[in-house]
């Protein structure tokens, strides 16, 4: 008896943690054009400034690689030529979060050199740059590692190969939607697939080196090819791919 009244007391305190989140922002992508308020295109290579974005990808990033269809934002990466194009949006500049969940329901796409993404980086990364600005991949999925997926982070401590990262096997993680999300507080950051937690970051000293996470935050979703995490090889016969999003939401 004692056992469930403990379960019950730790289900009730649960429960009111999530009665307690509101609704702050979302975004379902039902209209025909992006919200550009809410949203920026990021164009291009990455040149002059970082090149293959720091990673060595092959993209190149355009307004015409995407559609809105059922409600979803449809994210196509394509061989056009010896040029593989593809989409990515971001909220810089304009909707930034600090603390909260964040969560996105996705289906992904698949094949050799794709690499779909929802991630995070710190509002000031202008000013103070990368690492340290923080980065928080809450979704990283490459195919050249099918029934994986990746959660990570990137801070001044530990980048590049960063040691603050999980693979987490997820059986036919590739079929049907799925949602992935952190809940992000002062003192740790968890990460979810579905319902089930997959990764707890929470170091034991928090400084600005290894805790860049007490700042605000803007989101991305984008769909990658190739570079150094989702290649090097490129399987041509795979395109075009589609990653589906059909939400964005936050709660604080």
């Amino acid at each position: 008896m004692k056992k469930v009244f403990i379960l019950l007391l730790i289900s009730s305190a649960c429960f009111a943690q999530e009665v307690k989140r509101k609704l702050v922002w979302e975004e379902n992508f039902n209209k025909k054009e992006l919200n550009e308020k809410d949203w920026n295109f990021e164009l291009g290579d990455g040149c002059p400034n970082l090149c293959g974005f720091g990673n060595n990808e092959r993209q190149i990033y355009t307004k015409t690689n995407h559609e809105f269809k059922d409600g979803n934002l449809v994210i196509e990466a394509r061989k056009e030529g010896p040029k593989y194009t593809s989409t990515k949006i971001t909220t810089k500049g304009k909707k930034e979060f600090k603390y909260g969940r964040i969560e996105a329901r996705a289906k992904l796409p698949v094949g050799q050199g794709i690499w779909p993404a929802f991630w995070m980086l710190g509002a000031n990364i202008d000013e103070i740059h990368w690492p340290k600005a923080g980065e928080i991949d809450i979704l990283e999925y490459i195919g050249r590692d099918p029934g994986m997926v990746y959660t990570t982070l990137h801070t001044q401590d530990s980048h590049g190969n960063t040691i603050n990262t999980k693979r987490t096997p997820y059986p036919n993680i590739e079929e049907g939607y799925h949602v992935y999300a952190i809940e992000w507080t002062k003192e740790k950051m968890d990460f979810f697939v579905d319902k089930t937690l997959v990764y707890t970051f929470n170091p034991p000293i928090k400084n600005e080196d290894t805790w860049p996470f007490d700042k605000p935050f803007y989101i991305i979703v984008n769909l990658a090819v190739g570079g150094n995490f989702g290649g090097p090889e490129v399987d041509d016969k795979i395109f075009p791919q589609k990653y589906y999003v059909d939400y964005v939401r936050v709660y604080q």
